[in-house]
C-alpha cells in the first residue's frame, strides 16, 4: 500500500471571525497576510518532510477559500518536483471544468513531469458547485465541458502529429504543438476522485485510479460499483492499486496526546459544512437525479457537501449526534490514538473496503500546529508507513470484483 501526504492547507485564524459561510462569501479582511504566508511556507514545509519520511504527495486546488489557500496543483507541484527527490506527485486536481485553457493545463503537467523526473500522477477533476462562483463558469453543460477538456488534455499529450487543430463544442484551436512532452509516455497515470455510483462508473470504465474522500465506511458501494464497472468493462477485477481512500490521521505518544490533536483536526470537518445552500449546486450543476437524492438525503440541500459522518457504524451501534474519537475512527474518518490503535483502525478499515492500494492521509488540518502535525508524520513515519507498505498493492480487489470477472 501506497501512502500519500495531504492537507487542505486552511487558513483557520478566520474561521471564528465571520459567522457565515467559509468559501465565497468570506471578505479577505479577515486574513493577515504575513500569517498567511507563514502558513503557506508551514505547508509547504510538511510536504517535504513526508518526501524525506517516504510518503508521496497530493494536493488539491480549491479558490475564494479560507479552508484551503492552495489554488493551483499546477503550481504547488511545481515547488514540490524540485525541492523533493522520490515521492510520487499527485495533482487531485486541476479543475479543467472551469479552465477556460485546457491546453495550458497539458503545457503545465508536461512541464512538471519533466522537472520532476517522471514523478508526476496527474489529476482532472470537476470541481465543487461554489467554485463556478470563482471562475464566472456557466454550470450548465458542466459535464459536457470537462469531457471535452479532458479529451484535449490527452490529445495534447499524446498526438505526436501536431500541430494539429481541435473543433469542439467548448474549445476551438488552430494550432496546438506541446513543448515540452512528458517523461511518462504516453501520459502519466490519471486519478479522479469519486463520492458517487455515477462517478464512480465513470472512471472505472476508462481504467482510472479512483480517490475517495473522507467518506467512511458507508462509501464502500462507490468501491463496489467501480469494481464491478471495471470489471464488466475490461474482463477482469482490478488491481487494488486502483484504488485509494484518505482519511484524517491523528496520532500521539499517548492516548491524551492524540486526543489533543483530534480535538484541533476534527473542526474541519465542521468546516466543510460551513457554506451558502445556494453555492453548493447552483443551477444546472448537477442532474436531476442528484437533485433527487439529495432532497432525500438526511443532509438535505447539501449536493456534494460534506453532508457528516454515518448514522450507523460496521458494528450496526448508531453513531452519537456528536461523535466520539472511537466512533470516527471505526467510521474510517479519522483514524486517531496511539500508533498501534491507528495501525489497528486502518488495516481494519482496509479488510472492510475488500482491498485498498493507497491510503491518503490528513495528518495536518485546522488549527494542528506545524510541530505537531511534523510530529504527527514521524510517529506514522515510525510505527504505521512499515506495516502498510508491506501490504501487496499488486493482487485483485474485492471479491465482487472478482466474481463478476469470473
Amino acid at each position: 500500500m501506497d501512502v500519500w501526504y495531504f492537507t487542505e492547507q486552511s487558513y483557520h485564524p478566520a474561521w471564528d471571525k465571520f459567522p457565515g459561510a467559509l468559501r465565497v462569501d468570506i471578505p479577505g479582511h479577515h486574513a493577515d497576510p504575513a500569517l498567511m504566508s507563514k502558513l503557506l511556507n508551514e505547508y509547504l514545509d510538511q510536504y517535504v518532510l513526508a518526501d524525506e519520511l517516504g510518503m508521496n504527495i497530493m494536493f488539491n486546488e480549491h479558490h475564494t477559500a479560507a479552508t484551503c489557500l492552495n489554488i493551483s496543483v499546477t503550481m504547488a507541484l511545481g515547488v514540490m518536483a524540485r525541492q523533493t527527490k522520490n515521492a510520487r506527485l499527485l495533482g487531485l486536481g486541476s479543475i479543467i471544468s472551469n479552465r477556460p485553457d485546457p491546453v495550458r493545463v497539458a503545457e503545465e503537467y508536461a512541464w512538471i513531469d519533466n522537472v520532476s523526473g517522471g514523478r508526476l500522477e496527474m489529476g482532472m477533476v470537476k470541481g465543487a458547485g461554489w467554485e463556478l462562483f470563482a471562475s464566472n463558469a456557466n454550470p450548465a453543460g458542466m459535464m459536457d465541458r470537462f469531457w471535452e477538456a479532458h479529451d484535449l488534455i490527452l490529445a495534447a499529450m499524446t498526438r505526436n502529429d501536431a500541430p494539429f487543430a481541435w473543433e469542439g463544442e467548448h474549445f476551438n484551436y488552430r494550432n496546438i504543438n506541446l513543448w515540452p512532452r512528458g517523461v511518462q509516455q504516453p501520459h502519466p497515470p490519471i486519478w479522479m476522485s469519486a463520492n458517487s455510483n455515477g462517478s464512480a462508473t465513470l472512471i472505472a470504465r476508462r481504467g482510472y485510479r479512483m480517490f475517495g474522500f473522507i467518506g467512511g465506511f458507508p462509501s464502500k458501494p462507490v468501491y463496489d460499483t467501480y469494481r464491478r464497472v471495471y470489471a464488466e468493462t475490461f474482463g477482469h477485477a482490478p488491481q487494488v492499486d486502483r484504488l485509494a481512500y484518505l482519511g484524517m490521521v491523528a496520532i500521539g505518544k499517548t492516548r491524551a496526546e492524540a486526543a489533543e490533536r483530534t480535538a484541533q483536526m476534527k473542526a474541519y470537518l465542521a468546516s466543510v459544512r460551513r457554506m451558502n445552500a445556494a453555492h453548493v449546486a447552483p443551477s444546472g450543476y448537477g442532474g436531476p437525479e442528484e437533485f433527487a437524492a439529495a432532497l432525500r438525503s438526511p443532509s438535505r440541500g447539501r449536493m456534494n457537501a460534506g453532508g457528516g459522518p454515518p448514522r450507523y457504524l460496521p458494528s450496526g451501534k448508531a453513531m452519537s449526534a456528536v461523535p466520539t474519537d472511537a466512533e470516527l475512527a471505526e467510521a474510517g474518518m479519522v483514524f486517531s490514538g496511539e500508533p498501534q490503535e491507528v495501525l489497528d483502525q486502518i488495516l481494519a478499515f482496509n479488510e472492510h473496503m475488500e482491498g485498498l492500494g493507497h491510503l491518503g492521509i490528513m495528518a495536518q488540518a485546522a488549527a494542528l500546529t506545524h510541530e505537531d502535525a511534523c510530529d504527527n508524520l514521524r510517529l506514522f513515519a515510525e510505527h504505521v508507513l512499515p506495516t502498510l507498505k508491506g501490504l501487496d498493492n499488486s493482487v485483485p480487489s474485492g471479491r465482487m470484483a472478482v466474481e463478476a470477472a469470473e
